[in-house]
């Protein structure tokens, strides 16, 4: 039976989960989930994922959620996946598991809710958080400056100084890709003082060329959505720039 990836690209984890799968060939069938829709609250979808969130994968007859449990599965369950992607050797693998849960207690506590309370909110008919949101940027900050000087250092082109990337590399970069939507100037002030954080996006984007793009196309419109909507309510004098839904959630 064909693996199902129950997802939404507007989803980090999914994104990272669909690359995996066209970088290594693995056949798949994509069932699309609407988070904005509330598709993934539903009582259809709890009989996949009783957490009511994405990812989540049916192969055969086993389910299975949570993308870092599902890349790693992926990995070993699938033949023909390349050993950097999740490495054989134990330690190697084991630093790779550190960088995967050092990503849920850090980085992915600092993006995801910075991005919410600052630019999706009023999309779904939330209001603003500011306090929500400055706590999260302390917590953003702090993660995007120990990537630059830890996960990052040495003359490696991908985290842990690898010259090829793993799953940890895929899972942490579809994070900090939705900092895309954000206004010019606040994901400029967040990453510009990241030089190594900027060039290792750009080296694994290329790595998984011309995959990486391609399934970031919702982001990117998203994006430009917002700018349009921006720019308009600059003209209004502070009108809300966020009236039209977007594709779906972050």
């Amino acid at each position: 039976m064909v693996l199902k990836v129950y997802a939404d690209r507007m989803s980090q984890p999914s994104r990272a989960v669909i690359i995996f799968c066209k970088m290594n060939g693995i056949d798949y069938e994509e069932i699309k989930v609407h988070i904005s829709k509330g598709q993934h609250l539903t009582s259809e979808f709890a009989e996949i994922n009783p957490m009511k969130q994405l990812p989540a994968i049916v192969d055969g007859r086993f389910k299975l959620f949570e993308s870092h449990a599902i890349l790693i599965y992926l990995a070993c369950a699938f033949p023909g996946v390349a050993d950097h992607w999740y490495p054989a050797d134990v330690s190697r693998r084991s630093r790779i598991h550190s960088v995967l849960d050092w990503h849920h207690s850090n980085l992915r506590r600092g993006a995801a809710p910075y991005v919410f309370n600052t630019t999706i909110a009023p999309v779904l008919g939330r209001p603003l958080n500011p306090q929500a949101a400055a706590e999260a940027e302390t917590i953003l900050t702090s993660s995007l400056s120990k990537l630059e000087s830890f996960w990052l250092k040495g003359n490696g082109r991908f985290l842990l100084g690898g010259n090829q990337p793993s799953i940890a590399d895929l899972s942490l970069v579809c994070e900090i890709m939705q900092l895309e939507v954000l206004d010019e100037k606040d994901r400029a002030r967040l990453l510009d003082p990241h030089k190594k954080v900027q060039q290792w996006i750009e080296n694994t984007r290329n790595a998984t060329s011309p995959h990486f793009d391609e399934v970031h196309k919702v982001l990117m419109k998203a994006k430009e959505q917002l700018q349009y909507q921006r720019l308009k309510a600059a003209k209004n004098e502070g009108g809300s720039y966020m009236k039209k839904p977007l594709p779906s959630r972050m």
